[in-house]
């Protein structure tokens, strides 16, 4: 069964969460993938979010490097050199694919844009993955996830109601971007089977948080609404929140008419099923009074008592599991969404499966550096430039 980007060489300039994540998810595919890193400890990744003890404890690199680095392999170069840049550049003349997320300007100032390499590499895809975007007046600014997740307007309706702004937990523009970046990448790689031509991609953590907040945007463009936080719940539709078990909280939700009749049938029917809850727009109406009323049933009874008389019932419903409870369901493994790799470790999968050609993780995570001589050997550097480049030996 070959794999689909079997052949196709992806070039990783990138650092920290979307850059190596998107990297990974063409490595899954079957794409080899180069990871260029500084020789001043490499991707900062390595160490992020860990300390000493627990690094001592797990072994080196970190979890999130570990996270977004399978099935590549590192090369050290030093990018601040002229011997690292030009090796850079003829490791670029030899890729399919080429991602960076380097502030705009810097790999012009190094010779190395897409401007400076395309006429010599036309079927080159070159990413350029930026903060705000390489134009405009927050152009030159550096930014991450938490500072996107502010800008867009993300932070003002996350959150409970009248509280500070809020966080979304897990970096979720900088994986929303990743996304957007295989998107693209795959897209431009269709585009040069068809006719011959490689192009520049451009995206951002600014395109990845307008995209999460598109409806609330479309929204205000429209009614001038500006929606506030809300906790769990959702100015679509209610119920569609969190409410409280005797053990824990479950979110349920049930946006027609039709559904929330069977999850009045099937809670209480004597307290859910009145008149006034019968229609959606009701319910919007009478919000505080609906969430009241789920409230007083749901504490009476077990998360899971609830979760199993609503799913037969066909109602959507959760539990809000703590990451060893959501990790441990036996569901994510059902899927592919777990890989296993080398003495029992496990990785969160590709987020899609193709049956025909499906991701798969084919080496671990890579030591710093730990394939510069072989890199370079393969593209045809004689060992005393492998040696003055790299320090290692063939």
């Amino acid at each position: 069964m070959s794999e689909v980007l079997q052949g196709i060489r992806v070039l990783d300039l990138s650092r920290i969460f979307a850059g190596p994540d998107s990297a990974q998810m063409l490595g899954d595919l079957g794409a080899d993938v180069i990871k260029v890193e500084s020789p001043k400890g490499g991707d900062e990744c390595r160490y992020l979010g860990v300390t000493k003890e627990e690094l001592e404890k797990i072994g080196a690199p970190s979890p999130s490097f570990r996270s977004f680095n399978r099935n590549k392999r590192s090369i050290v170069l030093d990018l601040a050199t002229d011997t690292g840049r030009d090796a850079v550049r003829r490791l670029m003349l030899r890729s399919d694919v080429v991602l960076n997320n380097f502030r705009p300007g810097t790999m012009e100032r190094w010779g190395i844009g897409y401007d400076d390499l395309c006429a010599e590499h036309p079927g080159m895809i070159y990413c350029d993955f930026h903060a705000y975007g390489p134009v405009g007046p927050l152009a030159d600014i550096g930014a991450n996830d938490l500072a996107l997740q502010a800008h867009s307007g993300l932070m003002s309706i996350t959150g409970e109601e009248g509280g500070p702004p809020a966080r979304a937990g897990s970096a979720i523009v900088d994986l929303h971007a990743s996304l957007a970046i295989v998107s693209g990448v795959l897209a431009a790689l269709f585009h040069r089977e068809r006719t011959g031509e490689g192009q520049r991609l451009d995206t951002s953590l600014l395109l990845s948080s307008a995209h999460l907040m598109s409806y609330f945007y479309q929204d205000y463009w429209l009614t001038g609404n500006e929606h506030k936080r809300m906790g769990t719940a959702n100015h679509l539709s209610v119920p569609n929140q969190a409410f409280p078990a005797n053990d824990g909280y479950v979110v349920i939700i049930a946006p027609s008419d039709e559904m929330w009749r069977r999850l009045a049938a099937a809670l209480d029917p004597e307290t859910l099923g009145v008149e006034a809850f019968r229609t959606a727009s009701e319910r919007l109406r009478l919000r505080k009074d609906v969430v009241e009323a789920i409230s007083a049933v749901t504490r009476r009874l077990g998360k899971h008592e609830i979760h199993d008389k609503l799913s037969r019932a066909k109602v959507n419903v959760s539990i809000v599991n703590g990451i060893a409870e959501a990790t441990e369901h036996p569901q994510l493994e059902a899927v592919g969404g777990i890989f296993h790799h080398g003495d029992g470790e496990r990785y969160v999968g590709t987020p899609f499966r193709l049956h025909k050609s499906p991701g798969r993780m084919s080496r671990g995570y890579p030591g710093l550096g730990e394939h510069s001589a072989e890199i370079l050997s393969e593209a045809g550097f004689s060992e005393a430039e492998i040696e003055e480049l790299s320090g290692v030996r063939k």
